[in-house]
């Protein structure tokens, strides 16, 4: 993989968002395999991708904006605070302006602007609101990389890339199988279900781009990242893998998934 070493690193950032996108293509064509996943299944899935999301916000996005801000002679809090708050209110604007429906709610519960837009489009703006940070995240991490901070390398990006990856496979066909419930083809719901993670290759690239720009707000950037992850993980994730009733399963995804994130980025960070 010397090649991928020796690429620019906004190039990186795109490549690692293709294999993220990829892995939700992946997940989203088990439609064809399994046309009716049951509720349980997809509870655990979200509850596994809440935790890879939670664990990637701290351990690689908060703890080291609060390094590299002691690093910079900054408040080791304030930086990380500010970035954090500021990445939740921007999903939230985000989220009171663009029309979606969050799964399993009745189109008349829908949020952001009023629309006449069919459901599946709703639906899907939903999941694609959810990917917006996650993507923002490795191209921040590859960024940190390219502007040659000393507490970020290669490895500790990769290893967040491939968490995101891993929890955007089951995130396909939590989009893909309640399209195909509502009697969609499995060609149509798969096409739906990858579709929500286009939009991470064009974050992480603006990611990675802003960070080389404007090296010195790194910290903020990274912390930036993580308040927008939260936000949709309290707002969105959870709530859904909690609306059937299989708080128990999707709590332990939630455990599995931050043990997975946590491990990657430990190890290989």
């Amino acid at each position: 993989m010397q090649w991928f070493v020796d690429a620019h690193v906004i190039l990186q950032a795109f490549l690692a968002t293709l294999f993220t996108w990829g892995m939700t293509a992946l997940g989203a064509g088990g439609v064809f395999l399994f046309p009716n996943p049951s509720r349980k299944v997809m509870d655990a899935m979200l509850g596994f991708a809440a935790g890879v999301m939670i664990a990637a916000s701290f351990w690689s996005l908060l703890n080291p904006s609060i390094d590299l801000s002691e690093q910079m002679g900054l408040p080791p809090w304030l930086p990380p605070l500010v970035g954090f708050l500021l990445g939740a209110a921007f999903i939230r604007l985000i989220d009171v302006i663009l029309p979606h429906l969050h799964l399993g709610e009745p189109i008349e519960r829908a949020e952001g602007v009023h629309t006449t837009w069919k459901k599946t489009l709703l639906l899907v703006l939903a999941i694609t609101l959810h990917n917006i940070p996650e993507g923002l995240a490795v191209g921040v991490a590859f960024g940190a990389v390219g502007a040659g901070i000393p507490s970020a390398d290669l490895a500790g990006a990769v290893a967040l890339a491939l968490g995101i990856g891993i929890q955007n496979f089951p995130e396909g066909l939590a989009v893909s199988g309640p399209l195909r419930r509502e009697g969609m083809s499995p060609a149509r719901s798969f096409f739906w279900g990858q579709l929500s993670a286009v939009v991470e290759p064009v974050a992480a690239v603006l990611g990675a781009a802003f960070v080389l720009a404007m090296q010195p707000v790194l910290p903020y950037a990274l912390a930036f990242a993580a308040g927008a992850m939260i936000f949709v993980v309290i707002e969105e994730v959870i709530p859904e893998s909690q609306l059937s009733g299989n708080s128990d399963v999707s709590t332990l995804g939630a455990i599995a998934g931050f043990a997975v994130m946590m491990t990657l980025d430990v190890a290989l960070g």
